[in-house]
């Protein structure tokens, strides 16, 4: 039995780098409204027939689905690689501090988590993480193919907005970490969401050498300002 790695990262070390709360600026960012992110779910599931729905999961979606699924298994998506290409000036963020959240960005592959939305009702139960996604204007939904499912599964993925103010492009991975080890939003910090992405995939299996390293890069950021509780 494979026993999940310790990476260098810690929950300890992110709450000792970040003791005080910080205080929301909805301001901070363009947000979608309501009626934006209702006609981009009517939009989709034009596409969709009235059966059960998938769903990728690739970073929070993975460790904090909120979601009402019937079945989770894993999953590779081809053609797509797991990367944080998004500003997060926001929840895991700020202006002055901004922090980078994970998107699906073109090329290479990602293991995920394939989550299985059981009909009827497909639509009232995938509202509440339909608006958690998109409401930022970061994301885009595009049906995608999934493999190792014991056959292909046509899904559902949100995948980076290249036209969102928010897109930062490809970034060296030490700019990456200089930004996740000094961000932190009302939400918490954007070295925690990084964190529990990286555990997650651990407990699935999942080797991600970028976020591997990337990890490692953060807590070498965040170790002077460590210190044990």
């Amino acid at each position: 039995m494979r026993i999940p790695r310790r990476p260098s990262l810690t929950r300890d070390m992110i709450a000792a780098c970040f003791p005080d709360p910080v205080k929301d600026d909805p301001g901070a960012h363009k947000q979608l409204g309501d009626g934006e992110v209702t006609a981009w779910l009517d939009r989709i599931l034009l596409e969709h027939d009235e059966g059960d729905l998938w769903l990728f999961g690739y970073g929070s979606l993975m460790w904090k689905p909120e979601l009402d699924f019937t079945e989770s298994r894993p999953a590779l998506l081809k053609g797509w690689h797991r990367r944080f290409c998004l500003w997060q000036w926001r929840y895991r963020g700020s202006r002055h501090r901004p922090g980078l959240m994970l998107a699906l960005d073109r090329g290479g592959a990602c293991r995920g988590v394939a989550y299985r939305i059981a009909a009827p009702g497909v639509r009232e139960k995938v509202a509440a993480v339909w608006r958690r996604e998109m409401g930022g204007n970061g994301y885009r939904p595009r049906w995608v193919k999934l493999t190792g499912m014991r056959g292909p599964v046509r899904a559902l993925a949100f995948v980076v907005n290249q036209e969102s103010e928010r897109y930062a492009g490809r970034i060296p991975d030490e700019i990456v970490a200089d930004h996740i080890a000094s961000a932190c939003g009302e939400a918490g910090a954007s070295a925690e969401y990084l964190l529990e992405t990286v555990l997650k995939c651990e407990e699935l299996g999942i080797h991600d050498p970028f976020l591997w390293r990337l990890q490692e890069l953060v807590a070498k950021r965040m170790h002077a300002a460590f210190e044990p509780r």
